[in-house]
């Protein structure tokens, strides 16, 4: 078992585009997340007609209840935010005291929050593999790197590794996640153990290893935290019954207060007693601890 010392857990809000492509919504959800003392804001940033195929893009949506649009390109554009909204949104998160980030979907979306310059940019799990756009954010970007690990082998994952190594930053700028691509994930899919996978794997090698979870509650949260995770990414919404993919999946305003607390509960609780008995039992050793009698008892 790789053997670590446990770190102030770090909770992402990733709003994504449960914003369902308003402006003032994206604002809120910054606000309720701050406000659930969240540490980031996280969205996601696409540009549909250089990610998809154009038999994607013309394609109805798989859902259509949860479209924005009679193609799925067009539901995916309906959603996206523009840079320079991206850009007033990072300024709005700074200026009440929660950070920001985005994950980046293409090498144009990476182009454009690259010039945002966020504390880190993460790459989702469907894109892990996309090396031209890796190869922009490992040579261009100064930020940290935080990478998803759903859908992938751990093979693909090795190469992603040492693709960073080759400059000599994975171990200082590059966070493996654990994740399971679903959405909700059934319990039986979560597969926390991974995480001891990556820390086996990769613990040495890498900056840090997190969790991005698609389940529902947030006790699996608190285990992924014992097990190693530093990075807790759950998805955020104000009304799950809102329309989109993952509302479903994600946290409101309740979920997310409970999970920062019972994390912060947590770490708080993960030490070693400083002494055999503590001060809080001595009292009670004194009250209740038993005792041999000295006399035989009167019958």
């Amino acid at each position: 078992m790789f053997s670590f010392n446990y770190k102030k857990p770090r909770v992402i809000s990733e709003i994504g585009c449960n914003h369902m492509g308003q402006y003032e919504i994206a604002k809120e959800l910054i606000q309720l997340s701050r406000d659930c003392k969240a540490d980031y804001a996280k969205f996601q940033k696409r540009h549909s007609r250089e990610l998809l195929t154009e038999e994607q893009y013309n394609a109805p949506h798989p859902v259509p209840h949860n479209a924005y649009g009679p193609t799925y390109g067009a539901h995916r554009e309906y959603l996206e935010l523009s840079q320079e909204q991206h850009a007033d949104l990072k300024k709005y998160a700074e200026s009440i005291g929660i950070g920001y980030s985005t994950s980046v979907w293409d090498v144009t979306s990476a182009r454009e929050i690259i010039e945002l310059q966020p504390n880190f940019i993460k790459v989702p799990s469907a894109c892990n593999n996309n090396f031209t756009m890796l190869g922009l954010l490992r040579d261009t970007y100064e930020g940290d790197i935080h990478v998803s690990s759903g859908m992938t082998t751990l093979d693909e994952l090795e190469t992603l590794v040492s693709f960073f190594e080759e400059s000599g930053q994975a171990r200082y700028r590059l966070v493996l996640y654990s994740c399971t691509s679903g959405y909700p994930v059934p319990f039986q899919d979560v597969c926390l153990l991974e995480i001891n996978k990556l820390y086996e794997r990769f613990g040495h090698r890498v900056k840090e290893i997190g969790f991005s979870g698609h389940h529902l509650g947030v006790a699996i949260d608190i285990a992924a935290y014992t097990l190693g995770a530093t990075w807790i990414e759950r998805h955020f919404t104000k009304d799950r019954t809102w329309r989109g993919t993952d509302h479903a999946a994600s946290l409101e305003v309740p979920g997310l207060q409970k999970l920062v607390r019972d994390l912060q509960a947590t770490y708080t609780a993960l030490s070693y007693k400083c002494e055999d008995i503590l001060d809080i039992e001595k009292v009670q050793r004194e009250k209740l601890k038993y005792r041999k009698q000295t006399t035989s008892p009167t019958l």
